[in-house]
């Protein structure tokens, strides 16, 4: 009697069919990291969670939102949670992006892969694909879980909606930031060929980009103008708004500075106010109801530059010796 094996497949071979070969290998080569950054979620889901919890039963007990509650509500752990969400794009670029293909080269490994069967292309399109799919996928859940928190309570939260701390760590902005300092990470450890000098440009090129683009926010979206008598009360519409330009103006539309009549004493200045013919105040301002649509323009242009990066990576990579 004969017996005929079947092909059970073993835990090897059961392997899901997109963790296998090489991008299982990649999988593994990165296993550490991708655990650090698997951990930084979960832990700051997590504690965003709580802090939320927190803050609920803190206005809960003021009688919110029946009564008004004073700002802030929330102590410094509101500060150290927006300050690590503002700085995790850099950190996931510098710790992450850079050493990404610049290890493999210092090392000797990129060359060793690229005589193997597999082309280089394919090998730097699993390093690069995983890399920024795994950053999608932490900052997208980590901005997710802290729009929950925000939206709801931003009337209590010591931060308005075009502060860094909130812009940035809200919507797509925090998963697109990410990307798009990631792709920059790697491209610039390809270009530099060394761990550790990589890590320092990168660093010097996150400050450099995140200050030109705390400076383009604003230009996201067109301005409002709001005019209204210059001995009127403050407009309530303007509580939640952020401040572009303002001045004063004239009858007939003639705009002048708004310390144009900042005079020493009170006599001085309704005499300058007189002389010119002002009568109103001119407010030009961006309102939380255009936030949206400004994340969304902001992620496209960031997306774009991302798409960029990793295009000319993968160019000069695949033309040149690993």
């Amino acid at each position: 009697m004969s017996t005929t094996l079947t092909g059970t497949p073993t835990a090897r071979t059961a392997r899901p069919r997109m963790l296998r070969g090489l991008t299982w290998l990649v999988l593994r080569q990165h296993r550490t990291t991708l655990l650090c950054v698997l951990a930084l979620t979960v832990l700051g889901s997590l504690w965003i969670v709580y802090q939320r919890a927190q803050l609920a039963d803190a206005l809960a007990a003021a009688g919110w939102p029946g009564k008004t509650v004073p700002q802030p509500v929330v102590g410094d752990s509101y500060s150290r949670l927006t300050s690590w969400l503002s700085l995790l794009p850099g950190i996931l670029a510098v710790f992450f992006g850079a050493p990404l293909i610049a290890a493999d080269q210092e090392q000797g490994t990129a060359q060793l892969v690229t005589t193997q069967s597999v082309t280089r292309r394919r090998w730097l399109v699993a390093k690069l694909g995983w890399c920024l799919l795994i950053t999608l996928v932490a900052c997208s859940l980590l901005s997710a879980v802290f729009s929950w928190w925000w939206r709801p309570h931003r009337s209590v939260l010591p931060d308005i909606w075009m502060d860094t701390s909130v812009f940035d760590t809200t919507g797509p902005v925090l998963p697109a930031l990410a990307l798009f300092l990631t792709a920059a990470g790697f491209t610039i450890g390809i270009l530099v060929r060394r761990v550790l000098a990589s890590m320092v440009a990168t660093f010097v090129f996150c400050v450099a980009a995140q200050t030109a683009w705390a400076m383009l926010r604003v230009h996201l979206a067109a301005p409002r103008t709001l005019t209204y008598p210059l001995d009127a009360e403050y407009p309530a519409r303007l509580d939640d708004a952020y401040e572009v330009d303002r001045w004063v103006g004239t009858a007939d539309g003639r705009l002048h500075g708004w310390g144009s009549c900042a005079e020493a004493t009170e006599k001085a200045t309704n005499a300058c106010i007189e002389k010119l013919g002002i009568v109103n105040n001119v407010y030009e301002f961006l309102e939380y109801d255009q936030m949206a649509a400004m994340q969304w323009t902001g992620a496209g242009i960031l997306l774009a530059g991302t798409a960029v990066l990793t295009a000319f990576a993968l160019w000069w990579a695949s033309r040149r010796p690993l």
